[in-house]
């Protein structure tokens, strides 16, 4: 071998040495808590482990299962990181993990075990967070595909919640469901004061907290236009209705604790138009069954233009819906279910304030992470 040569081996062990220390500084770990989730893990494993950028660890997070939950994911070339019944849930298991696989993590991945992401969720995260430095978090865009009425109003929702984030560039809550956060960022949230981890053990919405936390230290937070991510949508009534007590009492709650600044200025805004919406719809009863106890009213044939054009925007906006069909147009034009939904939303806006200043008075604070997993049935 002659002199060059040798040169040419050198340079190449060098460029190879590079790539292998870049590729460890750019270690991804994937944390999937999951509770009694035997029915779905399967799928959730199964995305992840296709993706076209492999992540470099996959840890699912059994805790409190009663069910198969652990030796399914065992199946699989992941790591099972099975947990007892744990005091804080969902945030406890994530912060024992994070600690544990993900604290040098270049970047974590956080996948609910009911969610199946796209093949290219975690590639596009890794370019998203290399190209722009400031961006600490982002979320995909998250959607069902489950049939019935009730899961297609969820799915409209989330398409319109997904659209407000894309346009305004920004988010304020990455979804646990499925979102990608810089290590750095976890890092710095987890050396704040009085934490265990990333993960917040006061607040019942750990996924706001957390975003809230990150965008106080500077840190820039969206939704990846490019990500979706596939979820079970909340099949009845009441486990709707258990789930968002808990997003709005939690939400509510962490509001409180953080007061009014310019990050939160939008969320306080968002809780005055619920109130206000609920107030309007009260009113309306009122101004209407007083008038037919009096005997003063007196029906106007005008008044259908203001559900036909109510009818016409949310079937604008149905045109947003991810792998929409006729059915979801039709619901969205039919308006009534859209209203119903929406007579819902008030209440669980009114509902949620009454116990959040309950709880204050009394100091008798509710599970709301085991009132969900009862009204789910779980």
């Amino acid at each position: 071998m002659d002199v060059n040569s040798g040169q040419a081996l050198t340079s190449r062990h060098f460029t190879a040495i590079v790539v292998v220390m870049s590729q460890n500084l750019r270690r991804i770990v994937v944390l999937v808590p999951a509770h009694n989730e035997q029915e779905s893990i399967r799928d959730t494993i199964t995305a992840l482990t296709t993706q076209t950028r492999e992540p470099d660890l996959i840890v699912v997070i059994p805790n409190g299962c009663t069910d198969r939950t652990a030796e399914i994911a065992r199946e699989y070339p992941v790591e099972v990181f099975e947990l007892p019944r744990l005091p804080h849930g969902k945030s406890e298991a994530l912060n024992l993990a994070w600690h544990k696989y993900a604290a040098d993590a270049f970047m974590v991945v956080t996948v609910d075990a009911d969610t199946v992401l796209v093949p290219n969720a975690v590639s596009d995260w890794e370019t998203e967070m290399l190209a722009n430095p400031k961006l600490a978090g982002s979320s995909s865009k998250f959607t069902m595909q489950q049939p019935g009425i009730l899961s297609r109003l969820q799915k409209a929702e989330f398409a319109t919640w997904t659209q407000t984030a894309l346009n305004r560039k920004s988010t304020h809550v990455l979804a646990g469901t499925g979102c990608a956060i810089r290590g750095s960022a976890l890092r710095e949230v987890a050396d704040m004061p009085d934490r265990e981890g990333p993960w917040s053990y006061q607040s019942a919405t750990e996924d706001f907290e957390i975003t809230y936390q990150i965008r106080r230290l500077g840190g820039k937070c969206h939704v990846s236009p490019t990500v979706r991510a596939y979820t079970d949508s909340m099949r009845t009534v009441r486990a709707l209705w258990g789930q968002r007590l808990k997003w709005q009492v939690g939400t509510i709650e962490d509001l409180l604790r953080v007061g009014v600044n310019r990050l939160t200025l939008r969320d306080w805004w968002q809780q005055a138009l619920g109130l206000l919406n609920a107030l309007l719809k009260l009113l309306w009863i009122y101004v209407i069954f007083g008038a037919i106890i009096i005997g003063v009213f007196q029906f106007i044939w005008f008044w259908w233009c203001v559900p036909i054009v109510f009818a016409a925007v949310e079937a604008k906006r149905a045109l947003r819906i991810p792998h929409r069909d006729r059915k979801d147009m039709w619901l969205a034009g039919a308006f009534i279910f859209y209203e119903m939904f929406s007579w819902m939303r008030s209440a669980w806006f009114v509902v949620s304030w009454f116990a959040v200043i309950r709880t204050r008075v009394t100091g008798v604070r509710v599970d709301r992470w085991q009132a969900q997993y009862v009204a789910e049935g779980v």
